[in-house]
């Protein structure tokens, strides 16, 4: 599995950054993490909104820092 969190470094990003792993590690997924910070890819992937997170190139969010809890339902 592959997610993906897309965002401009901000405190909100670094946040669902923070999130993301920790789901990650709660979910017991085998997941690699990547944060993208460059404008021109997330502009590729159409993100309007960030932060976002793209889970096996699927947005499943965008404009909203989840909960570790809700974002473990989503790796599902």
């Amino acid at each position: 599995m592959n997610v993906k969190v897309l965002g401009g470094g901000c405190k909100k990003c670094e946040t669902l950054l923070a999130n993301v792993k920790e789901a990650v590690a709660s979910a017991g997924v085998e997941a690699e993490v990547e944060y993208i910070t460059d404008f021109a890819v997330i502009a590729d992937y159409g993100i309007m909104s960030m932060p976002a997170i793209i889970v096996d190139e699927k947005i499943v969010s965008m404009g909203k820092v989840l909960k570790s809890s809700e974002i473990e339902n989503l790796l599902k």
